[in-house]
């Protein structure tokens, strides 16, 4: 129930105004406080950075749009494919396209169907269990993933915030256990099927730091070292060794915490039994929960995580009674959106990241799916806005928006990015000079120019909408 309420008033938030970082983590599954250990005070409340929308601010014109970004639209360092829709989020009127109803590869951007699919198909407060029931023989234990890329050892290392641990659950095991000592560690990693690398993924990217082996049972997103990967991962971009088979990885440091060594530490993939009676065999021993979708969701947008972006667009599978695969996510993710009356034919997946290059996404659903979360019909996705980097400010948009040419972006400019090479994309929303609250998507695959003049040349793009009441 507080959770519950907790969600209401961050919907309730997210309509209003875009918040600067608060408390809102802690709300929403971080650490509570050791017994014995004196409060802190408590945080105050998170200053507003951008001003809410006004319903009743100017709606800019067709033709004022078309004047202001027909000639940055055709800049070279964009490529020869440019595809673009801009949006009335209050009354989801398109106001500017070209090439707006065009399949493109959107890379990142992807994610932002991964995030409304998942929040629709799962909700917000959803949790996802890590479970351990006993074996077929006495101290067995199995460990069963439920698909929690969050899933930390112990405090001290964890990578991501608040996340469910196994040091609690090796407790929770041993005092099921009673008297019997544990013996052996099984993994059952079946609920994901399928290849654990997409098939359209670019060759490096199971070494190149930003993708991982995608398996039911993990520990902090398959980073080999979480705690170095924590303290680096401003420098690195996120970037982070990943270990080639996380499920027997976590395993292992299950059958430590359990104080298994030597031979008996070593862990094999099995299935867990049928559940049974307590103290039978499938019996629970012990489970733990993930950090809300709403949290996942948000940490996926804003650090750009992939491997959290896949686990999303599995539970969207398993939600719709799918296969835990990248087929089975795209195929439910799909289903999701037409549920909620978006133009399936104007998207094709294969995966929940944009990691594949084979994904393609017009503009025109991108901004159709912005104005859905964003117009208070479906609350329950205004979620995808917490995350959402600002420019000049936060996230993939820090350094972003601090020319002259591009200035008057910062700060009123909220957008997910993607990049691959010769693909780059920009999604969101922007608050006009008139305080209109617009949204907009800038595709483009087939880029030539240096990185730095493609993004530049997308942020004048949206910085034109953000600095004139367009009528």
């Amino acid at each position: 129930m507080a959770l519950a309420g907790v969600l209401v008033l961050v919907l309730a938030v997210a309509g209003l105004a875009v918040l600067r970082p608060g408390p809102v983590a802690g709300w929403l599954g971080g650490e509570g406080t050791p017994s014995g250990v004196a409060a802190a005070p408590p945080e105050p409340d998170p200053p507003a950075v951008l001003a809410g929308p006004d319903a009743n601010a100017p709606l800019p014109t067709g033709a004022g749009i078309r004047a202001a970004l027909d000639p940055l639209v055709r800049a070279a360092a964009l490529g020869d494919r440019v595809n673009v829709s801009v949006a009335d989020v209050t009354t989801g009127k398109a106001l500017y396209g070209s090439g707006p109803d065009t399949p493109t590869v959107p890379a990142s951007v992807t994610k932002l169907a991964t995030g409304v699919a998942v929040l629709s198909a799962r909700g917000p407060a959803h949790r996802i269990p890590t479970r351990a029931v006993a074996g077929a023989n006495p101290g067995e234990v199995v460990l069963v993933g439920g698909g929690d890329p969050t899933l930390a050892v112990d405090r001290k290392n964890a990578f991501y915030p608040g996340a469910a641990r196994l040091d609690d659950l090796a407790a929770q095991v041993r005092a099921a256990l009673g008297g019997t000592a544990p013996t052996k560690v099984v993994v059952d990693s079946s609920l994901f099927s399928g290849p654990v690398f997409e098939p359209g993924w670019d060759p490096d990217i199971p070494t190149g730091g930003f993708g991982a082996a995608i398996t039911a049972l993990m520990t902090d997103g398959a980073r080999k070292d979480p705690a170095r990967a924590r303290r680096t991962a401003e420098e690195t971009n996120h970037a982070a060794d990943r270990v080639p088979e996380p499920d027997l990885t976590a395993g292992r440091q299950f059958a430590r915490l359990l104080g298994l060594s030597g031979s008996a530490a070593q862990v094999t993939r099995g299935k867990a039994p049928a559940a049974g009676a307590a103290g039978a065999l499938g019996a629970e021993l012990g489970k733990v929960e993930s950090l809300p979708v709403i949290r996942l969701v948000d940490i996926m947008i804003s650090d750009s995580d992939n491997v959290i972006a896949e686990a999303m667009a599995r539970q969207v599978a398993l939600a719709k009674d799918k296969p835990g695969s990248f087929a089975g996510g795209a195929a439910a993710t799909d289903e999701v959106l037409g549920g909620l009356g978006l133009p399936v034919g104007e998207i094709s997946l294969a995966d929940g990241s944009g990691l594949s290059r084979t994904n393609r996404i017009s503009p025109s659903l991108l901004t159709d799916l912005i104005t859905l979360a964003g117009n208070g019909s479906h609350p329950e996705l205004a979620a995808i806005f917490g995350g959402l980097p600002v420019g000049g400010w936060s996230g993939t948009l820090d350094e972003r928006y601090r020319t002259a040419a591009t200035r008057t972006g910062a700060g009123v400019v909220r957008a997910k990015t993607g990049t691959l090479s010769e693909v780059n994309a920009i999604a969101g929303t922007v608050t006009t000079a008139d305080g209109r609250l617009l949204t907009f998507a800038v595709l483009t695959d087939r880029t030539q120019g240096s990185l730095d003049e493609t993004r530049q040349a997308l942020d004048r793009i949206t910085s034109a909408l953000a600095g004139c009441g367009c009528r």
